[in-house]
């Protein structure tokens, strides 16, 4: 039986966990294309930045030569959608996230951060897979297998485990643009805010919130009312040590 020799970069050690693990002979039981090798070794497609075999740069669906070894690399950084590149020759116009269950308050981060960035409870791996294609978002989770949809173009398996930690793996892979615009999207429904008139909203108040505070932000979609308390100072702070 012939096999591939696949040799994978350091960075993949968060899959294949050691690092003899690293060079493997992969047994080529039946012709399958490099992205389902890859993904039978716990190695998303999403991940890998570039396949090269003989000097030569190959795509996911290729089927590879087990006459040559097929060396494995990561994503470069920082990790620029906006750009095409040969395993990803349709980039995204915008940086746009959609998390999932498992990165949910990393998610409200993001948008505490100014990013556009959405979830969808109980949607399936499938569904998550569909959205993200049909609008062109950025996917981060901690689901390995989320990522071996086909349909995800861009994505991010996040490392980091406490959500400040996330935030800061994110805005640095990505090389998010600074300055962030902090506090100006609805952290129900990411929507952007909208400046409005103390007056006008007056009768919605708490006693103390209209002796304290003046100034105030509305959500055209939600309807719900944001303003500096004390949580908001407590945030600035968490969000002006990212870097």
């Amino acid at each position: 039986m012939k096999s591939l020799r696949i040799v994978f970069h350091d960075e993949f050690l968060v899959f294949r966990k050691k690092r003899q693990d690293l060079e493997v002979d992969y047994p080529l039981t039946r012709i399958a294309p490099v992205k389902d090798i890859l993904e039978a070794l716990g190695v998303p497609h999403t991940e890998v930045g570039a396949l090269v075999s003989n000097r030569k740069n190959l795509g996911f669906e290729s089927r590879p030569s087990p006459d040559h070894p097929l060396f494995v690399f990561p994503v470069p950084r920082p990790f620029d959608i906006r750009k095409a590149s040969f395993l990803r020759p349709r980039p995204f116009p915008v940086f746009r996230f959609l998390v999932d269950e498992n990165v949910v308050k990393l998610g409200t981060f993001l948008r505490m951060l100014g990013l556009d960035t959405v979830f969808y409870p109980g949607a399936t791996d499938s569904e998550i897979a569909d959205i993200a294609k049909k609008t062109e978002r950025v996917v981060l989770s901690k689901d390995i297998g989320l990522f071996k949809r086909k349909a995800i173009v861009y994505g991010r398996y996040v490392r980091a485990v406490h959500p400040v930690d996330q935030v800061r793996e994110v805005a640095d892979f990505f090389d998010l643009e600074r300055p962030f615009r902090l506090f100006s999207r609805c952290l129900v429904c990411n929507m952007p805010l909208v400046p409005v008139s103390k007056s006008s909203i007056l009768h919605r108040l708490e006693p103390k919130t209209k002796l304290y505070f003046h100034e105030f932000s509305l959500c055209p979609a939600c309807d719900k009312i944001f303003w500096k308390g004390s949580h908001h100072e407590h945030m600035m702070d968490v969000l002006e040590s990212i870097p």
